[in-house]
């Protein structure tokens, strides 16, 4: 202020002053110290001036006028400023920076350059234009700075403190940070590609090797079934002969498919009825259990009876795989679980219609189940099960899930000692289900693999084989009160026709046998090539009064963690029993109510449920299955279930069940759980059951593990033959069919002296079928290929 008073003062004048005097006056009296009632001097306008006062006045003229705009075209110095404050000139260099820039920053610097400064007024004597005014207009030029360089200066700390600055300064960080770590994704996935195609061609490698392997073996056992012709037709082995009855002719027609199974490479011993009995689960050791005085007889049993299944459910539980926390644990393959719908059936059954409460739901309902629920159950059996006529609710009984109906089954059907029938393999918590309670035993029809008889495909139940194990049952005075059918059957996947649906059942009206009818996996039939067929869609039963059908929710709705299972018979005595049971299993009313809307929305099963459910179980059985064909495992291809029926043995050397428990530990020490065959009472050892319905991580990492133990376990099985190379192991592999995949590498006999010509053709059978090799190498393309071997074969071929 002192500063415009001292501009004032010159510029105005003392009145009466001499010209050019530059020194100012004392300063004038303050208006407010003028006598009261008196005009200041300078608003009377006719009074003469004195000599000691002032006038403010507007010039009459500005002291320099505004030069006119120029252009600045060439480089040079040029002076953009030439008042008493300083001057500002500026350098312009060509190259420096694009014009579209230059002009920009030409109208930057005249926004900031003060108002006195563009128009060369002494400052004080007229009001800014606020319009063409800076923000930074009361800044004053320091003489001896260039302007540009101060305004470049000031922009560039407001710049710092703009808070668009740090937003831009985040923004630029964070894009940064993405992009590095987006190009860090891009090597990751990159790398994982350049894996996958390694581990591809590796897999290549190895199928090539396996089938270079498997046409050596046919060729060798060829060679060896002309030796043994060679020598039958010279004398020299009586031993070596031709087996009486058999041409030559007719065994190549069964090694090309076109006559009957070949030879049996290993007869299974029979086990004596009291020792299938009695050794039930099989994988405790009596001797090794010391009696509690603390328990009953019942108890003590109680407490002894566990099986690998039960050890390895609980290493499971106590060493859980989880991704994030655990990425080392168990991954559990042994329980039969669907792991892949959680979030479709934890956002069904979150809906509000789920959440209902009322008194009777928390009240004793009827112990058969509260009619709302047995009447939707009797429309959803008609519907799914396509029972010709509609399902009765009266029929209908609730449980606790379906163990709890064996049990139930057994303790009202039979007497304590007394048997009921079921076929091997079957799933094992059926034998605990029926013993702990109602002291019941099962009588064991025994499958295996090979296709003899009336056996179409392995592991196949036949009316014979029912009649054979019952015959044995009574011939040692046991009474069987019932027979048991899985439908799919588990853990073989098998889906048994209408066909022999009604053979098992006249078999047990015949001798008076009750029939369970387990169909739990009935809606888990994920292709369209197989076909489900319910006991209850047939068109009449042989013996409905002696005919017991259940199913629950578990497998085929993925809630395992819901305990539900529902009995349908006609029998209203077997159904008054059993309901007398379910007192110590019922189920609770909200559960009921849950359960009714579930199976009441039939078009949410349909169109999303199922729909989904079915690719995935799909997706990964196709997985599993492509995985074990490349590992060359033989496995039973079904379209059923959760589980693939695999066969392990020639990771056996001795082949009994000591070895298959030694190579079911091995997997769980890498932590993997399977189930064993031993656990669902198969005859032959080396079967094992895998569960695939998983998420397809927790199945990539658990076949990686299962594929380190099968190549550690076969180094040792060639080092062991390198050490003793003519000992021949028979292996009872399984006959190759359509529903067998039989790829890999068999122990076969090496020593032309142990073997005779049935094994040899059977052996070659089972070894042509079990590839495509017949579609590879046909007798044309033989005949193209090599005319001389062919004419040569011809030759001995009519000669036969």
């Amino acid at each position: 202020m002192a500063e415009r008073r001292q501009r004032a003062r010159v510029q105005g004048g003392w009145a009466g002053a001499p010209a050019g005097r530059l020194a100012a006056p004392k300063a004038p009296v303050a208006s407010n110290l003028a006598p009261a009632g008196t005009r200041p001097a300078w608003l009377r306008k006719n009074q003469p001036h004195t000599q000691k006062q002032f006038l403010f006045e507007k010039p009459s003229e500005v002291e320099r006028k505004v030069p006119e705009a120029g252009v600045i075209d060439k480089p040079g110095v040029y002076e953009l400023s030439k008042v008493p404050t300083g001057i500002s000139r500026i350098h312009l260099i060509p190259g420096f920076i694009g014009s579209e820039q230059a002009d920009w920053m030409f109208q930057q610097l005249l926004q900031d350059i003060p108002w006195g400064q563009r128009t060369h007024i002494r400052q004080g004597f007229s009001e800014p234009n606020m319009a063409n005014s800076s923000r930074i207009q009361n800044v004053v030029p320091r003489p001896g700075f260039s302007t540009l360089h101060r305004l470049r200066k000031k922009r560039k700390g407001q710049r710092v403190k703009d808070p668009l600055d740090d937003l831009l300064l985040k923004t630029l960080t964070s894009q940064r940070a993405m992009e590095e770590r987006f190009l860090q994704m891009e090597e990751r996935r990159f790398q994982r590609d350049l894996d996958v195609e390694e581990r591809r061609m590796q897999l290549e490698q190895r199928r090539f090797e396996l089938e270079r392997e498997h046409e050596f073996r046919m060729f060798n056992v060829f060679a060896q079934m002309l030796s043994i012709l060679k020598q039958s037709h010279s004398g020299s082995s009586s031993s070596l002969a031709m087996p009486r009855g058999l041409d030559f002719s007719q065994a190549l027609s069964e090694i090309t498919g076109m006559g009957g199974g070949g030879g049996d490479l290993q007869e299974m011993r029979p086990r004596p009825l009291s020792e299938r009995r009695v050794d039930m689960h099989g994988f405790c050791s009596s001797s090794d259990f010391q009696r509690s005085p603390y328990l009953s007889a019942r108890g003590n049993i109680a407490n002894i009876f566990r099986g690998s299944t039960e050890e390895g459910y609980k290493a499971y539980h106590a060493d859980k795989y989880d991704e994030d926390k655990n990425p080392n644990g168990i991954i559990n393959f042994g329980t039969s679980e669907n792991k892949l719908c959680f979030d479709l059936m934890s956002k069904r059954l979150t809906q509000t219609d789920m959440n209902l409460m009322e008194p009777p739901l928390l009240q004793y309902p009827d112990w058969k189940g509260h009619m709302f629920l047995r009447e939707e159950v009797a429309r959803f059996l008609t519907y799914y099960c396509k029972a010709p006529a509609p399902l009765k609710a009266e029929n209908v009984i609730v449980l606790n899930g379906c163990g709890s109906l064996f049990s139930a089954l057994a303790t009202v059907l039979c007497d304590p000692g007394e048997a009921v029938l079921i076929a091997t393999p079957f799933y094992g918590g059926i034998t605990q289900s029926v013993f702990l309670y109602g002291n019941v035993k099962l009588v064991y029809a025994y499958l295996d693999s090979k296709i003899t008889g009336t056996s179409t495909r392995p592991f196949q139940l036949t009316v014979e084989k029912l009649e054979k194990a019952l015959q044995d049952a009574r011939a040692e005075g046991v009474t069987v009160r019932a027979l048991i059918l899985l439908n799919p059957q588990n853990p073989l996947g098998d889906i048994y026709s209408l066909s022999e649906l009604r053979d098992y059942l006249e078999f047990a009206k015949r001798h008076e046998l009750h029939v369970i009818v387990d169909e739990i996996y009935m809606l888990s039939v994920f292709d369209e090539s197989a076909t489900f067929h319910s006991v209850l869609g047939m068109d009449r039963l042989p013996d409905p009064q002696r005919t017991h059908v259940m199913w629950g929710i578990s497998k085929d709705f993925a809630v395992s963690g819901i305990r539900f299972g529902t009995l349908y018979t006609e029998n209203q005595d077997v159904a008054n029993a059993v309901a007398s049971l379910c007192y110590f299993h019922g189920v609770c009313g909200p559960v009921q109510h849950k359960v009714a809307q579930l199976l009441r929305d039939r078009d949410w099963i349909n169109q999303v449920y199922l729909r989904a459910n079915h690719a995935r179980l799909k997706a990964a059985h196709t997985y599993v299955t492509d995985e074990l064909k490349t590992l060359g495992v033989p496995f039973l291809n079904r379209n059923a279930g959760f589980f693939v029926w695999i066969d392990f043995r020639k990771y056996l050397r001795t082949g009994t069940f000591e070895e298959e428990m030694l190579l079911w530990r091995r997997f769980l020490d890498n932590k993997v759980l399977l189930s064993c065959g031993k656990a669902f009472e198969c005859s032959e050892p080396g079967w094992f059951r895998i569960i695939f319905a998983d998420k397809t991580h927790r199945l990539q990492l658990g076949m990686q593990r299962i594929r380190k133990v099968l190549e550690e376990r076969e180094q040792e099985i060639l080092a062991e033959e390198k050490e003793q190379p003519c000992q021949s192991d028979q292996d009872g592999k399984a006959d190759s069919t359509d529903e067998v995949i039989f790829v890999s590498r068999h122990q076969e006999p090496t020593c032309a002296s142990s073997s005779n010509l049935g094994d040899l053709i059977g052996l070659l059978q089972q070894q042509m079928r079990s590839s495509d090799w017949l579609q590879k190498n046909t007798a044309e393309q033989f005949a193209q290929e090599k005319p001389e071997i062919y004419d040569v074969f011809s030759k001995l071929v009519g000669k036969q």
